[in-house]
């Protein structure tokens, strides 16, 4: 993993006073770092360590040892930390860092229950409104979730799926719908999968064929297949 340095006194003496424990802790994940802003890259590579499940439900994190691992300081990981607490990815233990939440089946199906009860009667009066053309301009994003669920890749499905479910929103010309939803659609995605990769293959798969479906109804203005699909869609794998 690429070692992104910051020019700012690194923050693993000041970890003592903080409290952190930096002892015993699972081992941080080497993930790739893409942004120029390292805050930015940080934040980029947790959440895809978060959907990829090397972030494990239940252990604490601190901000020092994940800095050693990406090779920055502990202030920008902090802050990440900060910004996924309040997304309801991790919460924070007081003198010892980070916990990655729990999700409960009851919390994702509650989850599932709020987007479609925002987003069926959206989806439902674009289909209604939207012109052919339109849906046929978002195919490509359909295409991207299933080279991404192909592959076994969580992160490049889960933002990929993000994508594609945005795109269609924002049809709507609603941004304040669209980033709501979109935090709906990221909170959904937080459970993080456990077992290997391969055993989710198939589910993302067909996760990733439904957004095709759900293009076809739109165009054919299926009210109630697009009602029906978005649904299980959200009760399904990816979300």
């Amino acid at each position: 993993m690429p070692r992104v340095r910051v020019p700012e006194q690194a923050d693993g003496a000041r970890a003592g006073v903080r409290g952190e424990h930096t002892h015993g802790e699972p081992v941080a994940p080497r993930t790739p770092l893409r942004r120029t802003s390292v805050r930015g890259q940080i934040l980029d590579a947790l959440r895809a360590a978060l959907v990829g499940g090397e972030l494990t439900p239940g252990e604490v994190y601190s901000a020092p040892v994940l800095g050693e691992r990406f090779g920055v300081s502990a202030t920008p990981v902090r802050e990440a930390m900060q910004q996924l607490a309040t997304e309801g990815a991790v919460e924070v233990v007081p003198n010892r860092g980070f916990r990655v939440t729990e999700r409960s089946a009851r919390e994702l199906g509650e989850l599932a229950e709020v987007r479609a009860l925002i987003e069926v009667p959206v989806m439902l009066r674009l289909a209604r409104t939207v012109p052919v053309a339109r849906w046929a301009e978002l195919r490509p994003l359909a295409e991207a979730t299933a080279v991404a669920a192909a592959g076994g890749d969580l992160a490049r499905y889960a933002e990929s799926d993000r994508a594609f479910h945005g795109a269609v929103l924002s049809l709507s010309g609603n941004r304040q719908l669209v980033q709501v939803a979109d935090d709906l659609h990221r909170r959904s995605q937080w459970p993080l999968v456990s077992g290997p990769v391969s055993g989710r293959r198939a589910e993302l798969v067909a996760d990733a064929a439904e957004h095709m479906a759900l293009l076809e109804a739109l165009v054919a203005q299926d009210l109630g297949v697009v009602s029906s699909l978005v649904r299980e869609h959200f009760a399904g794998a990816g979300g």
